[in-house]
């Protein structure tokens, strides 16, 4: 359990440090903004599918994972 705990603290860290840098960065500018993310406007309504921003998030934080839970 006392793993658990800490699994908690690192990853409550690394969710603080990764708010920082899109809130305060030049990484928030890009983010939801890249080639391959769809934007629908018609009249009043709207969509926004961040596909390609989700994708190159899911790979580094799969990387970022697998570098930090490496036995």
């Amino acid at each position: 359990m006392i793993h658990f705990g800490k699994l908690l603290i690192i990853i409550g860290i690394i969710l603080i440090v990764i708010g920082f840098l899109v809130s305060n960065t030049f990484i928030g500018k890009f983010l939801g903004k890249l080639p391959g993310d769809i934007n629908i406007k018609k009249g009043n309504f709207s969509i926004h599918f961040p596909i390609v921003t989700c994708l190159v998030l899911s790979i580094i934080l799969t990387i970022l994972i697998r570098i930090f839970t490496k036995k």
